[in-house]
């Protein structure tokens, strides 16, 4: 009894770990505060106070081919994003309905079997106040959640506009503008291998565009490259500049773009589609064709975008 006792009080991972019935994984996020109005009581209404997170998430095996590949993985942010999310959604009284939705969340994850959820409120009194649950895949609702796609704006640039004294300043203009911003740009001019072998030459091409998105990314601290799904989707959700290096997207993808590698416009459109952009603006460059995003041309001497 008095391990059983102690054993209630331990973090949820010690909690996982006793009562695993095979072998799983673990991810885990410990003392994750947030500062939340949440309490059924009237002295909780109309005042914040510090929440504290701590989760594991039982998780299948990693697979053996996982080639450090983010994208492969569950996120840590994606456990993070199940806490924001329930609190976004709306007050709650009860600690124990919030931790059900964030673990129903979490469940929702194709890698996740099992959540164990232990919430505190750490102002209630002398000591931490709070409930833990543990819910599996088979015991929670299958609700498919509508994510909240963020719909970026697109921004070709060609080299010229790369190196253009208006630069910053559309750059200035479209971070004040609600969607999220995704830089895209070509090759860089300077010469090339030329293998005459396709495959080779479609990573030589990709290669030279994400030295051109480094070459952007140092004329503007706020523009950050990033080449995966995973840095793109937790970019996109705040509000960071992206510049997109192509190469693991183009390579991993299931429908992969028609447009030849040299042909950084009509690949940007491809990207831009499959991100589900709801605008892109090519500056100093011809349109692409059939886009299956709205389009804007801008010239390289417009200020205004």
């Amino acid at each position: 009894m008095s391990s059983e006792i102690r054993l209630a009080f331990e973090h949820p991972d010690e909690r996982s770990r006793a009562t695993a019935g095979q072998p799983l994984d673990r991810l885990s996020v410990r003392d994750h505060l947030v500062e939340v109005e949440i309490g059924a009581f009237q002295a909780e209404r109309g005042t914040t106070q510090r929440i504290c997170f701590n989760i594991v998430v039982e998780i299948e095996p990693l697979p053996a081919d996982l080639d450090d590949d983010v994208d492969r993985i569950l996120s840590y942010d994606r456990v993070t994003e199940a806490i924001a999310h329930e609190l976004a959604a709306e007050r709650l009284n009860l600690l124990e309905t919030l931790a059900e939705r964030i673990a129903e969340r979490i469940l929702t994850e194709p890698q996740a079997v099992r959540a164990f959820v232990r919430i505190e409120k750490l102002d209630r009194g002398p000591g931490a106040l709070g409930v833990e649950i543990v819910r599996a895949q088979d015991q929670v609702r299958h609700v498919v959640h509508e994510e909240e796609v963020p719909h970026p704006r697109l921004m070709y640039l060609s080299n010229a506009a790369i190196d253009s004294v208006n630069l910053t300043g559309w750059i200035d203009q479209m971070e004040c503008r609600e969607r999220p911003l995704i830089l895209c740009v070509g090759r860089h001019d300077q010469p090339m291998p030329q293998t005459g072998h396709k495959m080779t030459q479609r990573r030589i091409d990709l290669l030279a565009i994400e030295q051109n998105a480094w070459r952007l990314a140092s004329k503007d601290n706020r523009c950050v490259v990033v080449s995966t799904r995973t840095e793109l989707d937790w970019a996109m959700k705040n509000g960071q500049i992206c510049v997109w290096a192509p190469s693991k997207v183009v390579l991993d993808a299931v429908d992969s773009p028609a447009a030849a590698s040299h042909d950084a416009v009509q690949l940007a459109a491809w990207f831009a589609a499959t991100f589900e952009a709801g605008e892109m603006i090519v500056i100093d460059e011809a349109l692409p064709e059939d886009p299956s995003v709205p389009l804007r041309a801008v010239k390289l001497e417009q200020t205004q975008l």
